[in-house]
This record gives structure tokens, sequence and C-alpha cells, in this order.
């Protein structure tokens, strides 16, 4: 019988706690990613739309307050239906210009 003892330093347990920790950190980075669905539709937040769109949120409550956005709140809570701010951007998008 074999008194080997496997510390956390052995290379093997190495490589099984850093492999380990990459399996972590692709779980939570998917978890962040995925937006679950309410009735068929996922919801943007402020701060996950203001990402997308490469404005600051000040500039989405502009956006809100002229009626250029349709959104949905909540108590404090303001969400974007993801599928409308598809739409929104297809309506206006505008090809290149090509001479």
């Amino acid at each position: 019988m074999s008194n080997n003892v496997k510390t956390k330093n052995d290379e093997e347990i190495m490589h099984f706690l850093n492999a380990s920790d990459r399996m972590i950190k692709g779980i939570d980075a998917l978890r962040k990613r995925n937006r679950p669905m309410l009735q068929g539709q996922r919801y943007l937040t402020d701060e996950e739309l203001s990402r997308r769109l490469h404005v600051n949120r000040r500039t989405l409550q502009d956006y809100r307050d002229m009626g250029r956005i349709p959104f949905v709140k909540l108590g404090g809570k303001v969400l974007y239906k993801e599928e409308e701010v598809e739409k929104l951007l297809q309506e206006n998008y505008h090809p290149r210009f090509e001479e």
C-alpha cells in the first residue's frame, strides 16, 4: 500500500485546480450573458442596453423622454424588450453611401 500524499503543490492537483478555476469562470461568464425569457421575450436592463449601444444611461433616459425607444418601467427598474430594440435598430439602419 502506497503512502503518497498529494498536496496542492503536486503537479496533478495543480492542473486539476487550474482546470476547475477555468470551468467556473466560463460558467460564470455564460450565466452573466444568459438572459432568461419572460413569456418568450428577453429584456435588457438600462446598463446592458447602454453597453450594447455604446451610449451612456443618461442618453437612454433622453431617448425615453422623447419617446424614441420603447421601455417597461416596474417600480424603479427600466427594462427594454430585446426584440423591440433590434427592430428599432433595423428600422433606423442607413447603409453606407457608395459612389
